[in-house]
């Protein structure tokens, strides 16, 4: 079993991105950008992707990287969870640089790691670890299909596509993208159709693809953390200060038991889900139990700190001008995303033998 405390490393990035995202992401700022068409905000990106070099954490020094690990790229998504960040950094920086470090792809790798470029993998954005059937066929180094729901498939520059024969890399601008509604306005989701379009295979098979979202899967559970504690944090602050007959809200008995069950929950969401960080970076052969056991677990909780938020907040906590509702949506679209819980304890049922009932 690895150390699952946090070092003082992880610590000191934990600080330096809140501090920014406190100052360049603040709710008010995140609430405002779901009315605007922009699919993320590009300078915020910048600041995050490039003068942190947060984008570059996993990926080797050799390539611009910052030769750290997933441990640390997971510190990032929690704090990423805790604002809801619009960006692209789960699925650029997450399960695209997966995709290319298990493809051994360099020169695509290196301006990701960079924060040049924004690199999409062309998923369905609920496909899970086990989903890597594809229905977009290549031939004669061109691409013909169409992927929905793809996550940031507004935002990328560079799409990488699961084929009939391999992964394949495909200029945003060759593909038409078509916007769709999406729950969560701060990671929005588009229609991508290739015709004809021009590609490069950077791997055979689908191992890369797996890779990719498994490993995608085990980020998402920080994210989810980093939310959940977000909204803990916020519910408590609210019900000390929020009086009613003459005392706070958070004095009365029955708020006080559901808070310490959320703080019991987040607890062990915190517990499993940097254990699957840590097996991812190790590259532990237990990584696919890991991920399962903390997508099953965190996705619920997230949703149930968002719920949780929203309601002892009173009347406010229903109105748009608060952020509970920034929470609620991305914890709804976090629980979907990668594979439902469903998928994941279906997939842990049959890592571990257990027979059918």
């Amino acid at each position: 079993m690895s150390d699952l405390l946090y070092s003082e490393i992880e610590n000191d990035l934990r600080a330096g991105v809140r501090e920014l995202l406190d100052d360049k992401a603040p709710w008010t700022s995140v609430l405002a950008g779901t009315e605007k068409d922009e699919p993320y905000d590009a300078a915020l990106w910048r600041a995050v992707a490039g003068q942190l070099g947060c984008a570059g954490l996993p990926v080797p020094e050799d390539l611009g990287g910052a030769g750290a690990t997933w441990r640390e790229t997971a510190v990032v998504m929690e704090e990423l969870g805790r604002s809801a960040a619009p960006l692209p950094f789960l699925t650029s920086s997450v399960v695209a640089t997966a995709a290319l470090l298990a493809a051994g792809e360099r020169d695509l790798l290196a301006e990701l790691a960079a924060g040049e470029k924004i690199a999409v993998l062309a998923v369905p954005f609920s496909a899970g670890p086990g989903d890597v059937s594809s229905a977009v066929q290549a031939a004669d180094g061109t691409l013909t299909g169409e992927v929905t729901s793809v996550a940031d498939g507004m935002a990328a520059d560079v799409f990488l596509v699961p084929a009939s024969d391999g992964l394949y890399a495909v200029d945003a601008a060759d593909a038409r993208r078509t916007a769709v509604t999406s729950l969560d306005m701060t990671r929005r989701l588009a229609d991508i159709a290739f015709s004809g379009a021009p590609a490069r295979r950077v791997a055979e098979g689908t191992d890369a693809v797996r890779a990719a979202l498994l490993t995608g899967a085990a980020m998402l559970a920080s994210e989810q953390l980093g939310l959940a504690e977000r909204c803990l944090d916020d519910t408590v602050a609210y019900v000390k200060t929020r009086y009613q007959f003459g005392r706070p809200v958070g004095s009365y008995q029955g708020l006080k038991h559901r808070l310490a069950d959320l703080w019991t929950s987040i607890t062990q969401a915190r517990a499993v889900a940097r254990h699957a960080a840590s097996c991812v970076a190790a590259g532990d052969e237990d990584v696919p139990i890991a991920v399962a056991v903390a997508q099953a677990h965190c996705s619920a909780i997230a949703l149930k700190a968002a719920e949780e938020c929203v309601q002892m907040h009173g009347g406010i906590g229903f109105t748009w001008e608060h952020p509970a509702h920034l929470y609620l949506k991305r914890a709804k679209a976090d629980a979907i995303a990668l594979g439902t819980p469903d998928h994941h304890r279906a997939a842990l049922a049959t890592l571990v033998d257990l027979p059918p009932v």
